[in-house]
Order: C-alpha cells, then structure tokens, then sequence
C-alpha cells in the first residue's frame, strides 16, 4: 500500500522544510519538483522514525538503505523510484553543506534503472518540408529559415541555439563554438546549406531586426533582443503546421533527428557524441535503437506475412 503522503515527524521536518527552500531558491526547481520531494521526503522520514531512528543526524545508510528497499517495485514506476532516491541523496548533500551531517548516506545506495524511450524524430522528406516553411523574404522568415536549417544542421540543445552570439559563430571556417551544460566547450560543424541561410539573415534579415539596446545575440526577435527558449518553440511549432507535418514536433526532435540522420547515414558513434555534446557515449547509445526500430515498423507493416489475418 502506499504511503506517499506519510507527514513527516517533527524532528526530521525542520530539515525537509530548509531543503525544500533551498531547493527552490538557490536550485530553481519547480514547484512541482520541491512537491514531489517534500512527499518523497516526508514518506522517507516516516518509515525511518518508525524504525527507531530519531532525526536525519541519526540515519545511517543501512536505514536509508531499508526504506529504499521497502518501496513496492509493483506499486511504482521505476521514474518515481528514482525520483524518491535522488530526493534523499539531494537531502543528504544538502545536509552535508549545511554541516548538520559529516557524511552523505546515500552515497552507497543504488537506484532502479530507468528504461530509456527512443527518441521521437522527423523523416528527412519531413525536416526538408518543416525547413521550406518559413519561404517569405522578410526578415522573421529569413531567420527562421536560418534557424531551422542551422538547428538540423548542428544538433544544438534549444538553450544553446536560443543564446548564441555573433562570435561563437565562424561562417568562413563552417563552424560555432559552443558552450553546453557546465560551460564545456565543443566545435560543432554547420552544413553548406545551412551557412547558405545564415548569411542571408545576417546580411537581409537580422540588420532590419536590430534596435538601439540590440547586443551581440545571433537570433533576434522584432523588439532587437535574443529569442526566448520558449518563442523557439514556437517558431518550430508554428512552421510543422504551415509544412502539414501530423507529428507534435518539438524542439528537442530536430535535435534528435540530426542524430539518428547521421547515425543512419554512417556517422561515428563518438563524433555524434562530441557534436551534441555528451558527456557520456551511453547517452548517444540511445540512438543506435533508433534505426532497428525503423526497420521493425517497416516489417511489420509491409510483410505480406504480416499483413495476413
């Protein structure tokens, strides 16, 4: 049965409260994500009192390690169980830094492993259709043009494409400069088509978007300042509409596509990792399920086997 909403004994809720404070302040998570820890939490706590155990200083990692056990595999997914985990470890460091603990005591428990879902991805018929979208000759056409081709072209995550600037970009050489996750550096190469585009919104397009208070930002919107991660959105949105594209394309799918069009087309497992910037080849991995699954599909659709009731 479960028991999410356990409320957390007096002795352990002072600390679950300056965590979730913490938390939300100094790390930003969503008021849903603090919920869900503060549950989490609350549940962690209650379990642990009730096996004698009088506030979080006493924990050792065989108690927490008990609680983790004791969550049914059968009531839970495996998400939530990693989500209940990471609550207590973000707990535990957090107790750690503020020196109410020496030590971290989930530093030797180990947490459900997470299926992965093969990412969802666009054909290249549909990405050539979705970057035609935007055809006009004005300036936002020619800069979603850009942006479209530029996203395809390099795998750029949507906070790296939204905040780009003029000198991370090297148009005679083919190239940008970016600055993924933890400031890590990494050259990504831009296709002939795509530095096609952009120089034509550099020399058509963004000099009509620029305003007085307009930086070095590459992408601008009609007020002269960068785009939004959340106005990049929309621009992909807004043109797998205009290009009749049945598929909830998002952002993060061009991205996926760039990967598995270059895996499909040959490419170097570890140079796709070095584009799109992962820190682990695991991470890329996902993308070798991409393909097989392709040619299952079409098996189990075109085989006149198959198709036999």
């Amino acid at each position: 049965m479960r028991s999410d909403h356990s409320q957390a004994p007096a002795a352990f809720a002072n600390d679950i409260e300056a965590f979730i404070a913490f938390a939300s302040l100094e790390r930003g998570l969503s008021s849903n994500t603090t919920a869900a820890y503060r549950r989490d939490l609350d549940q962690a706590a209650a379990f642990l009192a009730k096996a004698g155990v009088v506030d979080w200083r006493g924990v050792t990692p065989a108690s927490a390690s008990a609680w983790v056990h004791s969550l049914d595999r059968g009531t839970y997914k495996s998400a939530s169980l990693a989500r209940k985990l990471s609550a207590l470890r973000m707990l535990a460091r957090f107790l750690v830094r503020e020196k109410i603990r020496d030590d971290d005591f989930t530093a030797l428990i180990t947490g459900p492993k997470l299926s992965r879902k093969i990412p969802s991805t666009l054909s290249t018929e549909e990405v050539s259709r979705l970057i035609a979208a935007p055809s006009g000759g004005d300036p936002r056409s020619l800069r979603d043009r850009a942006l479209l081709e530029l996203f395809y072209s390099s795998g750029l995550r949507v906070s790296e494409l939204a905040g780009l600037m003029l000198q991370q970009v090297d148009l005679e050489n083919g190239f940008i400069r970016v600055f993924g996750k933890g400031s890590k550096e990494r050259i990504v190469p831009v296709g002939g088509k795509a530095l096609e585009a952009l120089v034509t919104y550099l020399t058509a397009g963004r000099p009509r978007l620029v305003k007085a208070k307009t930086g070095s930002q590459f992408f601008l919107n009609p007020s002269g300042t960068a785009l939004s991660r959340v106005a990049l959105w929309m621009i992909v949105k807004k043109n797998a509409e205009r290009a009749g594209i049945s598929k909830n394309v998002k952002p993060h799918g061009l991205r996926h596509s760039f990967a598995t069009h270059l895996l499909s087309g040959g490419a170097d497992l570890r140079a796709i990792q070095e584009m799109l910037g992962h820190a682990s080849i695991s991470t890329t991995q996902i993308y070798t399920a991409v393909e097989p699954q392709r040619l299952i599909d079409q098996h189990a659709k075109f085989h006149p086997r198959n198709r036999q009731k």
